[in-house]
């Protein structure tokens, strides 16, 4: 899966989604250091100058085709993890769209005023984000709003975006159980859409149960989406052993 591209403009369209930039919610400044000197405010000409590499020729605006040049700027890979962060730092509204106004504002909070302030910049981020879980938080939640097209009034992920973002935001700390939860959404078709409630429960859920489900308590008042999991993990649980138990019959009967 690719986060930034030049496919934005099908992104809620596609099966695949390609690229996600979208609103964030605004942190407090940072206590790092500048663009090229330590302890210094960032230079608003210089920031407008940065962005003026990467703007739209039509729109003051930095979009797919900016946010790809920035990203190999950046030498990162516009599917890592780390542009999702960015995004999140600069509060961007919209996919694949990062205005003037984020851009300065962003850095400027970032204490950055070039490329590669920002490129020293965001590891130190990651590692913020991953150890804090308050800001983990912030990030899981916004992912869900990032993941949403809000000129249609979308108010559900459809369910093969929400399967590309739990992988995304989960990609540096995943939970034992991701990887059996987006099996089940993706051999459950009728499973079409992910509310913003169940998106924000999961993680909750994915710390309180554990690797195995068996702190899972069914009188919690969790999503209904998640007692159709445990359900279907406790059959092919069953399944396993019904098959164990099969095999073994058919060695002694040898």
């Amino acid at each position: 899966m690719v986060v930034g591209s030049d496919n934005c403009g099908s992104l809620h369209r596609d099966k695949t989604p390609r690229t996600f930039y979208s609103r964030i919610p605004p942190l407090g400044r940072s206590t790092s250091s500048g663009g090229d000197g330590k302890g210094r405010e960032p230079s608003e000409a210089k920031l407008n100058a940065m962005f003026e590499q990467y703007r739209d020729c039509n729109e003051d605006a930095m979009l797919a085709d900016g946010i790809e040049s920035l990203c190999a700027d950046l030498s990162v890979s516009p599917d890592e993890f780390k542009v999702l962060v960015l995004a999140w730092r600069l509060s961007a509204e919209q996919m694949c769209r990062f205005s003037r106004a984020e851009f300065v504002s962003g850095c400027r909070a970032m204490r950055v005023d070039s490329v590669k302030g920002i490129q020293a910049r965001l590891p130190e981020l990651v590692v913020e984000v991953t150890r804090d879980p308050e800001l983990f938080k912030d990030l899981y939640r916004f992912t869900f709003r990032f993941g949403l097209d809000a000129e249609s009034g979308q108010r559900i992920l459809p369910s093969d975006m929400a399967i590309c973002l739990w992988r995304l935001v989960f990609s540096v700390r995943e939970p034992p159980i991701l990887s059996r939860w987006l099996f089940f959404l993706e051999t459950h078709p009728q499973v079409r859409g992910i509310p913003r409630d169940t998106w924000n429960m999961f993680l909750n859920f994915s710390e309180a149960v554990g690797d195995d489900l068996s702190s899972y308590d069914d009188t919690e008042a969790w999503p209904s989406l998640f007692d159709d999991f445990v359900e279907f993990e406790n059959d092919q649980m069953n399944q396993n052993i019904s098959k164990d138990k099969d095999e073994i019959i058919k060695q002694d009967c040898n």
